[in-house]
């Protein structure tokens, strides 16, 4: 499916000799710790609001803006970043996230500010562990560990090629797709509703779809799904902290959705991320465009299982993600 839209090459599915040579991957020099409410530099309404923590103690923070999704209920990429940004001002400058893997155990209330209490789990010479819990009225709504690591070289550097697709400057935007299908006469009047909805919504990402969803409803899709995506604004060079928190935010956009994709036959009656686990690889800029690729290996038990691939531009694997998540459904009416 990576090569619809005219672009040649290989598809998603398509791993040929499976691994490809890594690119060499920057080091982080000049990357400095995540300050508290430092955001002198920042245009990102991600980095300057939603992702911004109010300190309160060392290892205890508060976050009082939330983005609020359609859903009502506060957005999981939020607290995933949030948590992310508190567990980063726990360590030192030359150290930097590798991974994190979260429970959602609770709904959030955006009615009401996130406390986030880190643990120094441990301290080692080359890797740190962070607990950290979102709580909300007394209770966590979500149980996150970091791990950090300090820049080691290796010679062992591989990663899968990345998906021959048309560059972002070749698509339209998601807003643009959606005014495209609103003006076709052919949309059911729901369909419509639900799209103005999206339409109404100031999310602080910009989305280029490259296979993009069949709003008609109709069409049974392979459960795999491919954009850019980028954080609005400017956030710079020099801090990968920032970038990496930003990323967190993104993993989760239109992430379980992916599942859905092979049944339009079934309406959605409540769907919720259950964990959500991240790796980073290299450096990138989360203020410049990366292609998200989305697959979904398996969906059963009323949940589903999906796949990601945070790639820059030029081919390096920045990012992996997984997630499973709760999907309920029913038979949408024939008539």
């Amino acid at each position: 499916m990576a090569g619809e839209g005219g672009a040649a090459g290989k598809s998603v599915g398509d791993r040929t000799a499976s691994l490809a040579p890594a690119a060499e991957v920057p080091a982080h020099d000049g990357v400095s710790a995540l300050p508290a409410e430092d955001a002198s530099d920042l245009r990102s309404l991600l980095m300057t609001s939603v992702l911004n923590l109010e300190k309160l103690d060392a290892d205890l923070h508060r976050g009082t803006h939330h983005w609020v999704p359609r859903t009502r209920r506060l957005f999981g990429g939020q607290i995933i970043g949030q948590a992310l940004v508190a567990a980063a001002r726990s360590v030192s400058e030359d150290f930097f996230a590798h991974s994190l893997h979260c429970y959602f155990v609770r709904a959030g209330d955006p009615k009401v500010p996130v406390l986030y209490q880190v643990e120094r789990t441990r301290d080692g010479r080359s890797f740190l562990v962070r607990s950290v819990k979102a709580i909300q009225h007394g209770k966590p709504i979500l149980i996150c560990q970091a791990s950090f690591q300090i820049q080691q070289p290796s010679p062992l550097q591989h990663h899968f090629t990345m998906p021959t697709v048309p560059f972002p400057e070749e698509l339209l935007t998601a807003e643009e797709l959606i005014q495209k299908y609103l003006s076709s006469p052919n949309l059911a009047e729901n369909a419509k509703q639900g799209l103005s909805n999206i339409l109404a919504e100031e999310i602080p990402i910009e989305i280029k779809p490259v296979n993009p969803p069949d709003f008609y409803g109709h069409i049974a899709m392979e459960p795999k799904k491919l954009f850019w995506v980028r954080a609005r604004g400017h956030i710079g060079e020099g801090n990968m902290k920032l970038h990496c928190c930003v990323a967190a935010y993104v993993s989760d956009f239109a992430f379980l959705g992916t599942a859905l994709l092979p049944y339009p036959q079934y309406s959605v009656q409540f769907s919720a991320s259950l964990d959500h686990a991240m790796w980073f690889h290299s450096t990138f800029r989360a203020d410049q465009w990366m292609l998200y690729e989305c697959e979904s290996p398996w969906a059963g038990g009323s949940r589903g299982l999906v796949q990601g691939r945070l790639w820059r531009r030029d081919g390096v694997l920045a990012a992996s993600c997984a997630q499973e998540g709760v999907l309920r459904v029913k038979e949408r009416s024939k008539l």
